[in-house]
């Protein structure tokens, strides 16, 4: 906790963000530090409420009455040490987790929560500036490796508790820098890549090893994979895309969220060619789809300097509040506005998409019909047409950004005999082992498309249980949330 009263006296204060009108000129960060005293203040506002119920809403189990108490008292390296005991990368969940902590603490019963997101990188970033986080390679060796397929967060993280295990670590990823979906997937003004650059750094000097430009499956084989080490971890993540399938598909000018964000991505590192299909400069663009994803669109899409730009969702909007179905502490199913959402184009709600139009080949329009939520007792909610409501959008460009469907497998079954589940994930046990024997799985990958702060909690876990397989039957890495050094 923080201030017992701190609550009583100082409201929630968001992090400030740049102009709407500069930040548009640009893809550097968009949201700003708080002030020492203003960041005090809001970790005092931590209350001595009992149950931390924070720590449930937490994947990670972050202990997070104790560094905003340290916070509050000015022990700021107390802070860090505290957080960095159950989150090795609280820089990227501090920038990029939707904060589900924030949803079960329990000032948010009726009031504004914890601002819990922000004082993670807070301390994140103070402890980078004093130097306190310092490569910490592990005392001894146990002269056992492991490969891990995958450097998105949950291959990052199951690599930093493996090494920090004893064990040596190489990281393969197909792409020609490590990161995964973190440099490839995320815009740079949601995180510039200088800060996923220092940690990779650090990583390194503690004895990680980064191949990159390895297609595991494909240059390389899992079976030669496996033969290189004495466990793998599978962490490629689930970026199959959900596709439209409707007549038009084939149009030119019809893309996928994440070869689009990808390509300015590359722009931006220097190691990309401008591709026309992939600009919006000028465009009218359509993000068909609500979420993280296609918001990310939106703000790139603004940024590239689109004529205008709509984003598409499906369901109805979600309400102001909170629904009676819908109580605290579960995640609130509410209506809310992303950073890039503030910045401008419009948004538009419950409509399904049934044809796309156009001429030579090129996109020209997308035609729409309204939809509404049909509820019945003991059946699941139907999305059903309303007749008479038909629509249609000029459109130049169309980004699908409607989800993922699960990894890229390649040849993972035919070479190891890794069973899929029916929905095409790696199926795992309680203890991500995957029907392979000395393979595991974590992240995406087996849980489905999901939030950064599940995968880094799912790549400890799977760390955990890999130690735990080497090392017959006991692994020195901490359990969730616990009091250690790791």
């Amino acid at each position: 906790m923080g201030k017992p009263t701190g609550f009583m006296e100082w409201p929630r204060v968001h992090a400030q963000k740049r102009d709407k009108q500069e930040r548009v000129g640009d893809f550097k960060e968009f949201a700003l530090p708080l002030a020492p005293e203003e960041a005090k203040r809001q970790a005092g506002r931590c209350m001595d409420c009992g149950v931390p119920f924070c720590h449930q809403g937490c994947p990670l189990g972050n202990l997070i009455p104790d560094f905003n108490e340290a916070v509050y008292r000015g022990r700021w390296r107390e802070a860090y040490e505290l957080l960095s005991r159950t989150n090795g990368f609280p820089e990227m969940t501090g920038r990029l987790c939707p904060a589900p902590c924030e949803a079960a603490c329990v000032l948010a019963i009726d009031q504004d929560a914890v601002t819990i997101e922000q004082m993670e990188k807070e301390i994140a970033e103070r402890a980078f500036a004093e130097g306190w986080v310092k490569p910490r390679p592990p005392a001894r060796r146990t002269g056992r490796t492991v490969g891990v397929v995958g450097s998105g967060p949950a291959g990052l993280a199951a690599a930093a508790q493996l090494n920090a295990a004893g064990h040596s670590v190489t990281v393969y990823e197909r792409d020609s820098r490590p990161g995964g979906l973190l440099r490839y997937g995320i815009p740079d003004f949601k995180l510039e890549k200088s800060v996923l650059d220092r940690r990779l750094a650090v990583m390194e000097a503690e004895g990680i090893e980064f191949r990159n430009g390895v297609d595991v499956g494909g240059s390389v084989s899992f079976r030669e994979l496996r033969g290189r080490h004495d466990a793998l971890v599978l962490a490629m993540g689930a970026r199959k895309p959900r596709e439209l399938e409707v007549p038009g598909r084939e149009l030119a000018g019809v893309v996928q969220a994440m070869e689009y964000l990808e390509h300015q991505n590359r722009l931006l590192e220097g190691t990309g060619q401008k591709d026309a299909r992939l600009d919006a400069v000028g465009r009218r663009v359509i993000v068909l789809g609500g979420g993280d994803t296609g918001s990310d669109c939106l703000g790139t899409a603004l940024r590239q300097g689109a004529k205008s730009v709509h984003q598409v969702e499906l369901l109805p909007a979600p309400p102001s509040v909170r629904a009676a179905g819908n109580p605290w502490p579960r995640w609130p199913l509410v209506f809310r506005t992303s950073s890039s959402q503030e910045e401008g184009g419009e948004r538009a709600f419950a409509l399904m998409t049934k044809q796309l139009t156009g001429r030579d080949g090129k996109l020209e329009a997308l035609h729409a019909v309204q939809v509404e939520l049909l509820r019945e007792p003991g059946a699941l909610p139907r999305v059903v047409e309303v007749p008479g409501t038909e629509v249609t959008f000029e459109v130049d460009l169309l980004v699908l950004a409607m989800g993922f469907t699960g990894p890229e497998p390649g040849r993972l079954s035919e070479e190891l005999g890794v069973k899929l589940s029916p929905r095409g994930t790696v199926q795992v046990d309680a203890r991500f082992a995957t029907s392979a024997d000395g393979v595991f799985c974590a992240g995406d990958a087996s849980r489905g498309a999901s939030l950064i702060v599940w995968a880094l909690s799912d790549g400890r876990e799977a760390a955990k249980a890999v130690d735990a397989w080497l090392s017959s039957g006991k692994s020195v890495l901490p359990t969730r949330g616990a009091d250690c050094a790791f």
